[in-house]
């Protein structure tokens, strides 16, 4: 005896598929005997009723053959299913609206329309708008597969594209530091572009702009430092330069995009304690973290090596004892205060 090993999955968009032949088959039939009534007895019920079947037979049709074209392109099950249920429902919508149009008569027909037309968008407001913003995004190619986003607070390389989500592997998150992965797969409403911002880290480039902070002693040699620095990062990035170079004047064919330098450069900050060296440069988008990771250990290496170069760090004093007592001097008002704290 043959067992029929075919997946529950297939089965069941088998029966569905059968299911609606048979709709359209009844429907039909009815279509054409009460089209043959209508003309024999004359009759406005036989004539709605006609339109009814007639209606029914068109709509089914129309959405098998728009399903039979798109069911093939979604790989995923979850999506599939997601998929059949939309359409089913939107079958059923469409029926109903032309429907109204057929029974109701025209007097009331609009106040009909209002009212259906407020229940469905009350009631499914959420379903239509991530179906819409599926449609957008494959339309206006915001983001494909592979791409790296953020949106609404979740950042990830999008790893599948459904009708109603999007399923990102989630980048850099509470538990892991840097643009990593987590491992969490995270799913994000397609509704969301319509209302939220979207960042596309890979869309028309492959880099990004990163800088490391360097505090220095004011004792050190800065201007030699400044020399150093710059030397070991061109050097270590002169290869995403040269390409960061070329994105540009390819993104420029475009868009209005302005001259942008992408050559390392470093900034200077004079705070109270200590000179910070802001380090910019540019990454690959996926090698930030490694990037930077590199580049501070070549850094670190040659600061050890110099003499007059020298890190600033934040002392902290801790003292055990008693009252602190404040040293007097005579100052410029006449008082006495010298601000040296000594302990009693």
């Amino acid at each position: 005896m043959q067992v029929n090993r075919q997946p529950p999955e297939e089965q069941e968009e088998k029966r569905a598929t059968l299911r609606t032949v048979a709709v359209i088959v009844s429907s039909a039939t009815a279509t054409v005997i009460f089209l043959l009534m209508a003309l024999a007895y004359p009759d406005i019920y036989l004539e709605r009723i006609f339109y009814t079947s007639l209606t029914i037979s068109l709509v089914y049709l129309l959405f098998l053959i728009l399903e039979s074209l798109t069911i093939r392109r979604i790989r995923d099950e979850r999506e599939r299913y997601s998929f059949r249920r939309t359409v089913s429902f939107l079958k059923i919508v469409v029926v109903g609206v032309i429907l109204l149009r057929v029974w109701i008569d025209t007097n009331y027909i609009f106040v009909a329309y209002g009212i259906v037309g407020a229940g469905v968008a009350i009631a499914l407001q959420d379903l239509f708008k991530n179906f819409v913003g599926g449609i957008l995004i494959i339309l206006s190619r915001t983001y494909q597969i592979g791409d790296r986003i953020e949106i609404s607070e979740t950042m990830g390389d999008v790893i599948d594209i459904g009708i109603l989500t999007t399923r990102l592997l989630e980048i850099h998150a509470r538990d892991v530091k840097g643009d990593q992965a987590t491992g969490r797969i995270a799913i994000v409403p397609n509704g969301e572009i319509l209302s939220s911002r979207v960042f596309n880290y890979t869309m028309d480039h492959t880099f990004v702009w990163d800088e490391i902070s360097i505090p220095i002693t004011y004792g050190s040699d800065w201007q030699r430092a400044v020399s150093l620095f710059l030397d070991i990062v061109r050097r270590e990035t002169a290869v995403t330069v040269r390409q960061a170079e070329w994105e540009i004047e390819r993104i420029g064919e475009r868009y209005y995009l302005p001259k942008r330098d992408v050559e390392p450069s470093i900034y200077l900050t004079l705070t109270d304690n200590w000179i910070t060296f802001n380090i910019r440069y540019v990454s690959e988008v996926r090698r930030k973290r490694a990037v930077k990771d590199e580049l501070s250990r070549k850094l670190l290496v040659a600061i050890e090596a110099a003499d007059d170069i020298i890190i600033a760090t934040e002392n902290i004093i801790v003292y055990e004892g008693g009252p602190i007592k404040v040293h007097d001097r005579p100052d410029s008002d006449g008082g006495y205060h010298d601000g040296t704290f000594k302990s009693g």
